[in-house]
């Protein structure tokens, strides 16, 4: 994108970010201060994921579903879940086209604003009393706006981070994206946990819920400001334009690179399998079976969120100085070990709940940290953009888009011992993946 065409297409937040960054003194970019804009964007991402995930559990069964038992209430909740993943790749298509006719800043102003809307409406869902079945029906429509709009979020940066960052640190820079899951889920539980603990349940079935809906949207908007002033400036439209991270024709992509596309969507399969087993699921298997309170079952998540936190710096660490595909391989193969103790320490009393809460953390950390684009080298410049945007896309429509209902399906009917099951397959599918990869077999620190 040329500077004239972005300037013949700025929107007013575009302008203002400009008009930020000029005050400030003029310095090469560094990789420092493109971390800064990826962290702030993906923990805005991942708090509205964690917002209405938590929702799908404490309020969704009893608004939208009340006609049911709590159980199928919050298996038809999931069902609503995955509409999102499955939207995002129509929200790829349209938001790539939108990028390449008019800029990136563009694009994220329309697709972030769609998010904050999509997300801030679900606060005013009525219930089920109200509307009867239409309240799953508008339900349905904002988790498909959602997705759409998440389509288009991807900004480049997280790639571009990883391109410009010193060589002997790229397993530390290439962590940085993925620490807005757990700050995401930190605050998400946070605001859950005050308000279902301070507020009687029927204040917080009518209107507590809602709160932290509102608070998704100022963080959007927030986010997208910080990540304009970051796409728009004339600095970074030339490092985008010099590291090959322009938008290409998803046909081609896939027709070049679709190898890629598809080992790069189930390389992260372990991390995202242990997942929504040590957030969503538990949850759900807290409230329902073992009749927890959910703000206790919250602020356990909110520490295991600290140490994800804490285990995602060290797999940066280790994977600059081991290499990238041998901490993935290895924590895959503790994944897959970890699933065999799993169901033990989920039904063990508070204390196994702590320890599977705990120890699931760390173990999504070192995973999790190094699983964003761990095939994206393999990329050939033209294609890395969208093909890096595609890749995520596929990878969390199979790791996490059915995966609350799957677990919870297979915990309720079989038992718990098929929670280790379905973990142990998306630590096989991440092995398999690595091994196949030739490109990420020869990456080094």
């Amino acid at each position: 994108m040329s500077a004239p065409l972005a300037a013949s297409n700025s929107t007013p937040l575009e302008r203002d970010a400009r008009v930020v960054n000029a005050r400030g003194h003029h310095h090469d970019v560094h990789p420092g201060e493109i971390a800064i804009g990826v962290i702030i964007g993906r923990t805005s991402e991942f708090f509205d994921f964690f917002v209405y995930a938590i929702a799908s559990v404490l309020v969704f069964p009893s608004l939208i579903f009340p006609q049911v038992d709590a159980l199928t209430g919050t298996l038809y909740s999931f069902a609503l879940f995955p509409l999102a993943f499955l939207a995002r790749p129509l929200g790829s298509l349209i938001f790539i086209t939108i990028d390449r006719r008019y800029g990136r800043g563009v694009k994220l102003t329309i697709s972030l604003f769609l998010l904050g809307l999509s997300t801030i409406a679900m606060a005013f869902v009525p219930g089920y009393q109200q509307i009867g079945v239409a309240a799953a029906w508008f339900l349905a429509a904002l988790r498909i706006g959602q997705g759409i709009a998440l389509g288009g979020v991807w900004d480049g940066l997280p790639s571009l981070l990883a391109l410009n960052a010193p060589q002997k640190h790229r397993g530390w820079y290439a962590m940085i994206p993925q620490l807005g899951a757990p700050l995401g889920l930190l605050v998400a539980s946070g605001l859950f946990a005050f308000f279902s603990s301070a507020l009687p349940a029927q204040d917080f079935l009518a209107w507590g819920w809602r709160y932290p809906f509102f608070v998704a949207f100022a963080i959007n908007v927030v986010a997208l400001f910080a990540r304009l002033r970051l796409v728009v400036t004339p600095e970074f439209e030339h490092l985008f334009e010099t590291r090959e991270l322009q938008p290409a024709s998803i046909r081609e992509t896939l027709r070049e690179d679709g190898r890629i596309v598809l080992l790069g969507a189930f390389a992260p399969l372990a991390s995202f399998a242990l997942f929504h087993l040590v957030t969503v699921f538990p949850l759900s298997w807290a409230v329902l079976f073992n009749r927890e309170s959910a703000s206790r079952f919250l602020v356990i998540e909110m520490a295991g969120a600290v140490v994800g936190v804490l285990a995602m710096l060290a797999s940066g660490l280790l994977a600059d100085r081991f290499g990238r595909r041998n901490v993935l391989g290895v924590s895959a193969g503790l994944i897959g070990v970890f699933s065999g103790l799993a169901p033990t320490l989920l039904d063990a009393g508070a204390s196994g709940e702590l320890t599977y809460m705990l120890g699931g953390f760390l173990l999504l950390g070192l995973a999790f940290g190094q699983s964003s684009g761990a095939i994206n080298a393999s990329f050939s410049g033209a294609h890395r953009y969208t093909g890096a945007a595609l890749t995520s896309d596929l990878s969390w429509l199979l790791g996490a888009g059915f995966a609350p209902l799957a677990a919870l399906l297979l915990a309720s009917n079989f038992g718990l011992w098929a929670i280790g099951a379905y973990l142990l397959s998306g630590a096989v599918c991440t092995l398999v993946a690595l091994g196949i990869n030739k490109e990420l077999a020869r990456q080094t620190s």
